[in-house]
C-alpha cells in the first residue's frame, strides 16, 4: 500500500512552490487601530489636529450658549422688543429649518423616522414642556439680569432630583441629597441680596428651570425603548416645528399682531432683522454645539462645561450690561455652583457603586 502524501510532502516536491531564500516575501502591515486612523485622517484631510478641533468646538459651545443669553437680554430688555413668545417661536422655526438642512443635506447624523402615533404624541408632550421652559426663561430676561438668571438656572439638579422622585419614585443616595443643600441655600442668599430682584421675573425663571428638569425626566421615561429612542439632533428636528405650532396661537392671543409690529419696526430700523435672524441662528447653534461637544469629548465633559458656563455668563453679562452686584450675591452664586459640582461628583460616585 502506498502511503498517502501529505500537503507538506506534495508542496515540498513541487519546485514551483519551493520556499528558498530567493523568494520575495510581501510584508503586509497590520491594520492600525481606530484612533490612529482618525488621527491620520486629521493630518491628511483637515487643517487642525484633534486637540485644536475639540478646543474650537468647546469655544463655539461657550460663545453660542452665552451669546444667545446676551442677545435675548438685549432684545427683550434693552432694545425694547417685548415679545418673548414670538421670539421663542422664531427660535423654533430656525431650529426646524437648520435641523432639516443639517440632517438631510449635510448628513450630520443619520435621519430617524417617527414610527408610530404613540411616539409622535410622546414627542408632542416633550415639545409642550420644552415650550413652557424656553418661553419662561426668555420672559424672565425682561425682568432679571443675566447673572441672576444663571444663578437660578444652576438649581436644575435640585428640580431634577425632585421630579425623578415624584414621577418615578427614584431615590438618590444620601450624599446626593446632601449636595443639593448648598444648591438651594446659595440661591436663597443670592435672591435676598439681588439689587434688581423682581418677584415675577424670579417666579417664571424658577418655572423655566423646573420645566427644563421636568423635560429631562419625562424624556427619560417616554423615549426609553430602543425603537423609540431618537438622536438629540433628530429629536430637535421633530420637536422644533411642533413647538412652533404650539406657540403660534399663544403669541397671537397674548402678544397681539406681533408680526405686523415686527415688520413695522424693521421698516424703521433694519438692524432688528439682523438681530432676530442672528439670535435665531445662535439658538440653533446651541443645540448643534451641544451635540458636537458630546461627540468629541463626553457627556460628563458637557456637564462640567455647563457648570462653568453659568459663572462665565454671569461675569460676561455684568461686564457688558453693568448691572449692580454685591458681595452677598456673588457669595450665594458661588455656593450654588459649588453645590452643583458636589452634586455631579456625588451622582458619579453613586453610579459607580450601583454598577
Amino acid at each position: 500500500m502506498v502511503e498517502a502524501q501529505t500537503w507538506t510532502t506534495r508542496r515540498m516536491s513541487n519546485p514551483r512552490l519551493d520556499t528558498t531564500a530567493n523568494d520575495q516575501v510581501l510584508d503586509i502591515p497590520a491594520t492600525p487601530p481606530g484612533d490612529v486612523r482618525n488621527n491620520n485622517a486629521y493630518t491628511g484631510g483637515s487643517y487642525f489636529s484633534p486637540t485644536v478641533t475639540t478646543a474650537l468646538i468647546i469655544a463655539s459651545w461657550y460663545l453660542s450658549n452665552i451669546g444667545v443669553l446676551l442677545l435675548n437680554k438685549y432684545l427683550l430688555s434693552i432694545y425694547g422688543f417685548r415679545y418673548p413668545i414670538f421670539l421663542t417661536m422664531l427660535h423654533m422655526i430656525a431650529c426646524a429649518a437648520y435641523s432639516y438642512a443639517s440632517i438631510n443635506f449635510f448628513e450630520v447624523v443619520p435621519l430617524q423616522h417617527i414610527h408610530s402615533k404613540r411616539q409622535f404624541f410622546k414627542i408632542l408632550a416633550l415639545s409642550a414642556i420644552f415650550c413652557f421652559s424656553v418661553v419662561c426663561g426668555n420672559t424672565s430676561l425682561r425682568y432679571l439680569p443675566v447673572s441672576f438668571n444663571q444663578a437660578i438656572g444652576a438649581t436644575t439638579p435640585f428640580f431634577t432630583a425632585v421630579f425623578a422622585f415624584i414621577i418615578t419614585c427614584k431615590k438618590e443616595t444620601g450624599e446626593v441629597y446632601l449636595a443639593l443643600l448648598p444648591v438651594v441655600f446659595g440661591i436663597v442668599v443670592a435672591s435676598n441680596s439681588e439689587p434688581l430682584f423682581h418677584l415675577f421675573g424670579f417666579l417664571i425663571c424658577v418655572g423655566s428651570t423646573a420645566g427644563r428638569a421636568l423635560k429631562s425626566v419625562v424624556q427619560g421615561i417616554l423615549l426609553t425603548s430602543e425603537a423609540e429612542k431618537l438622536h438629540s439632533m433628530n429629536l430637535l428636528l421633530y420637536m422644533a416645528p411642533m413647538a412652533a405650532l404650539i406657540l403660534l396661537p399663544f403669541t397671537l392671543y397674548i402678544e397681539g399682531n406681533v408680526a405686523a409690529v415686527t415688520v413695522e419696526k424693521a421698516r424703521g430700523d433694519r438692524f432688528i432683522v439682523f438681530l432676530l435672524i442672528g439670535n435665531a441662528t445662535v439658538a440653533y447653534l446651541v443645540n448643534l454645539t451641544n451635540f458636537l461637544v458630546t461627540k468629541h469629548t463626553s457627556a460628563l465633559t458637557l456637564q462640567v462645561l455647563g457648570n462653568a458656563k453659568a459663572a462665565v455668563a454671569a461675569v460676561v453679562s455684568v461686564l457688558i450690561f453693568k448691572n449692580p452686584v454685591n458681595v452677598m450675591g456673588i457669595t450665594g452664586f458661588a455656593v450654588t455652583i459649588m453645590g452643583v459640582v458636589l452634586y455631579s461628583e456625588a451622582k458619579k460616585r453613586s453610579k459607580v457603586t450601583t454598577h
